[in-house]
């Protein structure tokens, strides 16, 4: 078995501990805005999302991680399409219940777009098994997109192997 590489770090963002990955696409920047923004794209590797997004918030339902998985508001902080979407919600984690900004940052260049993604982390240790929940699912975004099979990626080659990664202190 091959265990996928941990490509996450641990920062410091608004005064806050951050996971932060990055993936890219040889596609145009508004066509993996769709793959982040519209529902039957993010269907094909994370989720869904029902709703008006002009409203504000929309609600989120993974889609893999169980029947168990109920939806989330996700509150819409910022969107400047194809640029950029920040993302505040309140989700179960173990038994509290805790609030995650998401950011997305995408930038293009010579037909190649970075994805940035961060998340907040409140506890560092909730580090272990967030770090590589995003980098199973955004491996999953990158085969959906690059015409491979989510489904050939499994999350128990992420998790656990992959905690040690996300081991240690943020750095400002």
């Amino acid at each position: 078995m091959i265990i996928p590489t941990a490509t996450g770090r641990k920062e410091m963002r608004h005064g806050r501990p951050y996971l932060v990955m990055t993936r890219q696409f040889r596609a145009p920047i508004e066509d993996v805005w769709a793959a982040v923004t519209e529902s039957d794209r993010l269907a094909r590797w994370i989720g869904t999302w029902s709703g008006d997004p002009a409203d504000g918030t929309v609600q989120f339902q993974m889609r893999y991680e169980g029947d168990e998985a109920s939806a989330e508001e996700f509150v819409i902080d910022e969107c400047e399409p194809p640029a950029r979407l920040a993302i505040t919600t309140e989700a179960p984690y173990e038994e509290e219940s805790v609030t995650w900004q998401l950011e997305l940052d995408l930038a293009e260049s010579d037909g190649v777009t970075t994805l940035t993604f961060a998340q907040s982390v409140p506890d560092p240790a909730m580090a272990l098994s967030v770090g590589p929940g995003w980098e199973y699912y955004l491996d999953r975004m990158v085969a959906a997109e690059s015409g491979g099979d989510p489904a050939e990626i499994v999350f128990d080659d992420y998790y656990p192997a992959q905690s040690g990664h996300y081991e240690g202190e943020f750095t400002p």
